[in-house]
């Protein structure tokens, strides 16, 4: 892929509302990871010389809360949050944004991603500033340097080997799993779409579901991760591996994809 190309904002005052862009060289799905992640946005957002977001929390999905805090380089606290509004990964994600310093007014931030020849073009839409023109200003410098920082953050990570995507198979603890399970494993089955559900909204999932099987159905889950380890990482963290009740997931690597 080619480099990154590096961002741009226009804050329209008279309108309040600013318009961002900015290409990064990776997939649509990795790019919307590093913006929802709770794992990530701490790895890049922010400067020692400015301020350094030092945690993240994410309920990723519609009427979901998300919060960043961090420090300043004064050694000021500062916090930032909201409500997400629109969640369609690996495309577009839209939440409110309610910061102190802007007198906790409630704007809203929306990212939309297309993939391109070169990656990803990302367009980002800050509306309500109202008539708060130097709010409106600030936030637009703002926001070129905020998608800087991701676009450098992420191209370290250009001349690595790419996501690869691996076929997890959740083996249940019987055959017939699928036709005796109690209400105990109902329950953790549930559990289990819950957090698929979340990889899916992280991008880390592709697909899952069960599989009709003659010997006895199992479940599919289709992962994109960097390395097997990554992937069993999330495989272990499913609440049914999580239960002790048996289940146990088989890993293999996909050696090449359509899409």
């Amino acid at each position: 892929m080619a480099s990154n190309d590096r961002p741009r904002a226009i804050a329209d005052v008279s309108a309040g509302t600013i318009l961002a862009t900015v290409t990064i060289a990776v997939p649509p799905e990795r790019v919307f990871r590093a913006i929802t992640a709770e794992d990530q946005i701490p790895l890049w957002w922010g400067a020692d010389d400015m301020y350094r977001t030092t945690k993240h929390t994410a309920d990723v999905r519609p009427g979901g809360a998300w919060r960043s805090e961090g420090k300043g380089a004064d050694g000021e606290d500062f916090h930032v949050g909201g409500e997400y509004l629109e969640v369609e990964p690996p495309h577009r994600l839209a939440m409110t944004w309610i910061a102190p310093w802007d007198g906790d007014n409630v704007t809203t931030v929306t990212y939309t991603l297309e993939a391109v020849e070169n990656g990803t073009r990302l367009t980002l839409r800050h509306d309500g500033f109202g008539r708060r023109h130097d709010s409106c200003r600030d936030h637009g410098s703002g926001w070129e340097r905020v998608l800087d920082w991701l676009g450098d953050f992420l191209s370290k990570e250009t001349g690595l080997k790419p996501l690869s995507v691996f076929h997890c198979r959740l083996i249940p603890p019987r055959p017939d799993f699928a036709f005796t399970m109690t209400q105990e494993e109902r329950a953790v089955m549930n559990a289990h779409a819950d957090y698929l559900r979340g990889q899916l909204r992280a991008g880390t999932m592709m697909l899952a579901g069960p599989v009709a099987d003659p010997a006895g159905p199992w479940g599919l889950l289709i992962l994109r991760a960097g390395t097997e380890a990554e992937a069993k990482a999330v495989t272990d963290a499913d609440p049914t591996v999580r239960s002790g009740r048996g289940f146990r997931y088989e890993i293999l690597p996909m050696m090449s994809t359509i899409m």
